[in-house]
């Protein structure tokens, strides 16, 4: 699954360290997030979301052949 999670970070100029804080996950969930090699769980997708002010789907884009 493809996503703009680290885009939309930077943009709002937060750290991964910040982002992982308000999100209550670890750094390294948002590390992982970011180079695709981890999908979030739902609850987090939204969290995320909620976060950016986004839809899930505005943030995370399945691409052809995973469904």
């Amino acid at each position: 699954m493809k996503n703009i999670l680290e885009e939309l970070r930077k943009d709002k100029m937060i750290s991964q360290e910040d982002l992982a804080n308000a999100l209550s996950v670890s750094r390294q969930t948002i590390i992982s997030l970011e180079k695709g090699k981890y999908n979030p769980s739902i609850l987090l997708a939204f969290k995320i979301a909620r976060y950016f002010d986004k839809a899930i789907e505005e943030i995370f884009m399945v691409e052809e052949g995973e469904i």
